[in-house]
């Protein structure tokens, strides 16, 4: 499994599902269900005890998939996300320090931001794919349309609030190559061991690109 270059972080799928894994025993069955239904892409949160092991297990067992970990909030965890087989990190926020630490795994990452302030920052240090979140509660795809003009060299992934219906309206924006969602794989599904209604939304999303 090759892991994407930076330039390919934001073409990899038009949805990136967004995956909370509480289970262990639900990491593999949900990655393959994802590539089941035709996005070979997966950003786990590392906001459970268990979702390193998750990264860890689909990087071994799912090799049709790209693994990414998600709200990478300090240099530590993006370390422990490079250990444990991640091919890419995404942060909700960015500061001088975790920018350094995503970096210095190798990994192709993107830094959160919110504001024009912080996208400015995260070019000065380099990064011209960036995340964009909150993405509903900082102001929607009407906000960062807005952006493109005054930062033309980012583009963006917006993550947060985003629904199979709001997602036409970001991924029409010159500057956005593909949104984060958690529509994907809702927690009942997860719950149930529903892969096929996983793949089944999978699929819809898949269309949207």
């Amino acid at each position: 499994m090759s892991s994407p270059s930076e330039s390919s972080l934001l073409t990899l799928a038009p949805v990136v599902p967004v995956v909370v894994v509480s289970d262990l025993a639900h990491a593999v069955p949900v990655a393959r269900a994802l590539v089941a239904g035709g996005l070979p892409v997966i950003e786990l949160t590392l906001r459970t005890p268990v979702a390193l092991d998750a990264i860890r297990a689909i990087a071994s067992e799912v090799p049709d998939i790209t693994v990414g970990a998600g709200t990478v909030t300090s240099p530590a965890l993006a370390a422990a996300a490079a250990e444990a087989g991640a091919q890419f990190l995404v942060s909700p926020g960015a500061t001088p320090a975790l920018l350094a630490g995503m970096r210095d795994t190798g990994l192709p990452f993107l830094p959160g931001t919110a504001t024009v302030s912080e996208a400015l920052a995260a070019l000065e240090a380099g990064c011209t794919e960036l995340k964009f979140f909150p993405a509903e509660a900082s102001g929607g795809a009407a906000y960062l349309g807005s952006l493109a003009s005054v930062v033309p060299a980012a583009r963006f992934c917006p993550t947060g609030g985003i629904t199979a219906a709001s997602a036409p309206s970001y991924l029409s924006l010159a500057n956005v190559g593909c949104v984060g969602g958690s529509w994907i794989t809702p927690a009942s599904a997860l719950a149930a061991g529903d892969w096929d209604r996983v793949s089944a939304l999978a699929a819809e999303a898949a269309q949207l690109g």
